[in-house]
């Protein structure tokens, strides 16, 4: 099959051409962040509401008296960009039924850092998705809280040494393995969750681009490569992500409606340690504590891949 014949699947679904987070905000040099929130952008286009969590994004985009956004924008607290962002689509559908607004469909996204959500947000995220708001969020995972100082957070990988988990004679980083929200937000009974990266662009728009057209509850878990905590050249940033994928660290997937389908598939998986390797935050592991994160590796890919190829789907139960 072409490239032609099969173009849904190598080109964005009626991506908008505008930009609508605009060059010359102050992100660091390489942050794989604020290129994700650049395509999500895209992917949304202008009938969207974006509300913020404090975070590495409403630093670099909003310092007054400019702002880098060209979308209905709000900066919220750390702890409750879900929950605001309940509230603007809860007024939005009363504007409308009221006729104080055009009868059209804007969409109300939260995003947050994987702090204000994995951690300190998780909270207001579960609420959110039970009570079934038409609502996206999507967690821009840089795995730790890099806007502070790099602390290490729940999506913080195991081994990687942080400010609050340094390496040293008693520790080598943190010891605990990363939350997987993905996988909880698919306990919500919601009908879209899906998994994404930034070096994955096409699939990270078609994927925004789907759950926006959900009526109700949806999630998007994005890895952002972050070169200043991860410790890797700004020009590495697309590498690290794609490695992680690759590697199958960070599967990508979406579960729609209950029904498992794996997006990007790998024939084989590349050895975790050309990930690690790239990264000065695991540069104190040794052999065998990459073997146990290989270990680990395998195991949730298989347990992934079992749902992938067993699970039926919500509509033929």
């Amino acid at each position: 099959m072409s490239i032609v014949e099969n173009f849904d699947l190598y080109a964005p679904r009626l991506a908008d051409k505008e930009e609508y987070f605009s060059a010359g905000h102050r992100a660091c040099q390489g942050c794989g962040e604020a290129l994700a929130i650049r395509l999500m952008c895209k992917a949304l286009g202008k009938d969207t509401v974006i509300i913020n969590a404090t975070g590495c994004m409403e630093v670099i985009s909003s310092l007054y008296p400019t702002t880098a956004w060209k979308l209905p924008w709000l900066h919220v607290a750390f702890p409750n960009s879900a929950s605001v962002g309940s509230g603007v689509e809860a007024g939005l559908k009363v504007l409308r039924r009221k006729g104080r607004i055009p009868d059209r469909d804007v969409k109300a996204v939260s995003i947050g850092g994987d702090g204000g959500t994995v951690d300190i947000g998780i909270q207001a995220l579960s609420g959110a998705m039970e009570r079934g708001h038409d609502l996206l969020y999507v967690c821009f995972d840089n795995e730790a809280y890099m806007n502070t100082g790099i602390q290490r957070s729940g999506a913080t990988p195991f081994g990687a040494s942080t400010s609050t988990d340094p390496v040293g004679s008693v520790s080598f980083g943190k010891k605990a393995w990363k939350k997987n929200v993905a996988e909880i937000m698919v306990a919500h009974n919601v009908p879209y969750v899906a998994t994404a990266c930034h070096s994955y662009p096409i699939d990270f728009m078609n994927k925004v681009k789907k759950a926006r057209k959900i009526k109700g509850p949806s999630y998007i878990h994005c890895l952002s490569v972050c070169p200043t905590g991860w410790r890797l050249l700004p020009e590495l940033a697309i590498k690290a992500g794609r490695l992680a994928v690759e590697t199958g660290i960070f599967p990508l997937y979406e579960v729609d409606n209950g029904q498992y389908r794996m997006t990007i598939r790998q024939e084989r998986l590349r050895p975790v340690e050309d990930y690690l390797k790239l990264q000065g935050r695991f540069r104190h592991l040794d052999p065998e504590e990459i073997e146990l994160f290989q270990e680990r590796v395998n195991q949730e890919y298989k347990k992934l891949m079992s749902k992938i190829e067993c699970l039926p789907s919500w509509s033929d139960l």
